[in-house]
């Protein structure tokens, strides 16, 4: 079971920022050089170009191991469900879309040592055929991120904490629902009030509205307990950004949309924040993790922890989950560069394209001050086993 089917939210879930994508990926077409250094094809739609190691600008400085856990995360998986269908299109379907063709390259990953970049940078080269990603002509796209929110709450209502988190309906089940459930508006005005479905209790609707988006946190109780929370299951209802619906009432720009100033605006705002909110009908339902460990990222839909800068979400129609990646884009706080491997570890509702990024920060302040405020463009390169070309064929 997927554990997080659309929790890899984030500014794009607020600015509805998608970048418009075909339905393939392949490899043919007229190439331009539109990128430094590899020849992008110029052809609509999404395009997946066979490049050398040496085109990943700053391959040569990533510390290699340090992403080896993450890659080693994923072969968990890889093993358990090996004809299990990952994802990708074209040729990353045919390479990697099922855990099976991942199986020599975990293999040689589980020999490595831990903490030696100069074997596990051989590994990846050794291992994987790095392939550069487009779109209509653009190896341009955009990458935005999200975190484990930290609240306050309870294990029961009080005069402070009296804003609900609810358990899944038994009625939707553990699959999607066809027809659409009670709205965000319907389910605050208290259509599940007396069911029994509250697990916890927040006192800021806000805070629930954000961990909504982000769909895992954690819940810290009186005591300094930690609960950990995580996405399980929907409403069925579609997801409207409430950036978009600010922007077209015109209280922002565009430009002027993060998380923040979301955040602010509902906050000097009381009187209409709730009816904002509500124009938002999609609804989250949430189940308790437990035998998380502090510094372990929640469950991504690979079903496993996800780790700052070493996971993100990706769309599964092109990208397979559990693929590292290759990401070059930039920090939104100082403009640093960031240019390291993650893993696919994670899917998210508005991360749709082949080159539509969500990378997880992880949680606290600072990753919430970066992850909030995350809307860069970059580039991004997919990693695919070479052992499986031969096995495909």
């Amino acid at each position: 079971m997927i554990a997080r089917l659309a929790g890899a939210a984030s500014l794009a879930l607020l600015a509805a920022c998608t970048q418009p994508v075909g339905s393939t990926i392949s490899s043919a077409g007229p190439l331009s050089t539109d990128a430094p250094g590899w020849a992008v094809p110029t052809g609509p739609g999404p395009a997946m170009t066979p490049v050398r190691f040496e085109h990943l600008a700053g391959w040569g400085a990533e510390r290699h191991a340090q992403a080896v856990p993450g890659f080693l995360a994923s072969c968990t998986q890889f093993t358990a469900n090996p004809a299990q269908a990952l994802g990708g299109a074209g040729e990353a379907a045919s390479r990697g879309g099922t855990g099976a063709q991942w199986r020599a390259a975990c293999a040689a990953a589980r020999s490595l040592k831990p903490g030696d970049d100069a074997a596990a940078r051989t590994f990846f080269e050794a291992h994987f055929q790095p392939y550069g990603l487009s779109s209509d002509g653009s190896a341009s796209g955009l990458f935005t991120g999200y975190y484990e929110p930290e609240i306050r709450g309870s294990r029961t209502p009080t005069a402070v904490f009296k804003y609900p988190l609810y358990r899944r309906p038994p009625e939707l089940g553990a699959t999607a629902r066809r027809a659409p459930f009670f709205s965000r508006a319907q389910i605050e005005a208290g259509a599940l009030r007396k069911k029994g479905l509250e697990m916890l209790w927040l006192a800021d609707p806000i805070d629930s509205f954000f961990l909504h988006i982000q769909g895992a946190g954690r819940i810290i109780l009186a005591d300094n307990r930690t609960v950990r929370v995580s996405y399980d299951g929907q409403n069925g209802q579609t997801y409207v950004p409430i950036g978009r619906v600010l922007v077209d009432r015109g209280e922002m720009t565009l430009e002027q949309v993060s998380m923040q100033t979301i955040r602010a605006w509902l906050v000097a705002h009381p009187r209409e924040a709730a009816g904002v909110m509500n124009q938002n009908p999609s609804y989250v339902f949430f189940r308790e993790l437990s035998g998380m460990t502090a510094d372990a990222g929640p469950p991504g839909a690979l079903g496993v922890p996800l780790a700052p800068l070493r996971s993100a979400a990706v769309d599964k129609s092109f990208i397979p989950l559990g693929a590292p990646l290759w990401v070059e884009t930039r920090d939104p706080l100082d403009s640093t560069n960031i240019q390291r491997l993650v893993m696919a570890h994670d899917l998210g509702g508005a991360i749709k394209g082949a080159i539509r990024t969500d990378l997880f920060f992880g949680w606290g302040r600072d990753a919430e001050e970066r992850a909030g405020r995350m809307r860069q463009q970059g580039r991004e390169f997919i990693l695919l086993p070479k052992a499986s070309v031969t096995a495909a064929q």
